[in-house]
């Protein structure tokens, strides 16, 4: 009989535990931890997920490249806010990508392939990015936090700090983003 209270235990945890942060299908897969400014000829080929925040993005004849400066990735692959700089990187798509869409400050991420280096500048400083053919562009939407409906009736300890917990604690929706396969 102590079989089905420990079964039950662990289909809540593993419940709760994928609950807690999950990788939008499109950008799920597993990928070695490298970053863009670690890269070199040696990582040509393999593919990688890098995501930042969008610095530009250009038009070409048959494909637009879009300039990120990459940071870490949460555990959702959604870019960390904050002055966290991994280098920058371009990543090119055949066709055509609306500017006004992906303009400059949209958090992304890319799933590609790295395809080698190419030179440019940043102001007058000469800079080597790394290439990726992307497959999937994921732009985010902005993150709004929610919060949880209180009961003003409930009783509040003043003396417990946890009181107010369950039905205070924020929590961050998403909404808006936009995939391109």
């Amino acid at each position: 009989m102590k079989v089905i209270p420990m079964l039950s235990g662990l289909v809540l945890s593993a419940l709760l535990v994928a609950g807690c942060a999950t990788v939008p299908e499109p950008l799920g897969g597993e990928f070695e931890e490298l970053t863009p400014e670690q890269s070199g000829d040696q990582h040509v080929g393999q593919q990688v997920r890098w995501g930042g925040s969008i610095v530009d993005t250009r038009p070409g004849k048959s494909e637009t490249c879009i300039e990120v400066l990459a940071r870490s990735l949460d555990s959702r692959a959604r870019p960390h806010s904050g002055d966290d700089d991994r280098g920058r990187f371009l990543a090119c798509r055949d066709g055509f990508e609306d500017p006004a869409v992906f303009e400059r400050g949209r958090d992304i991420t890319v799933v590609g392939t790295l395809t080698g280096f190419v030179e440019g500048n940043i102001g007058e400083f000469r800079y080597v990015y790394p290439r990726v053919e992307a497959d999937t562009l994921f732009l985010w939407g902005e993150e709004v936090p929610a919060r949880y409906y209180h009961d003003p009736w409930y009783y509040r300890d003043p003396w417990w700090p946890y009181a107010r917990f369950p039905w205070s604690h924020s929590r961050w929706h998403f909404s808006g983003h936009v995939i391109i396969r």
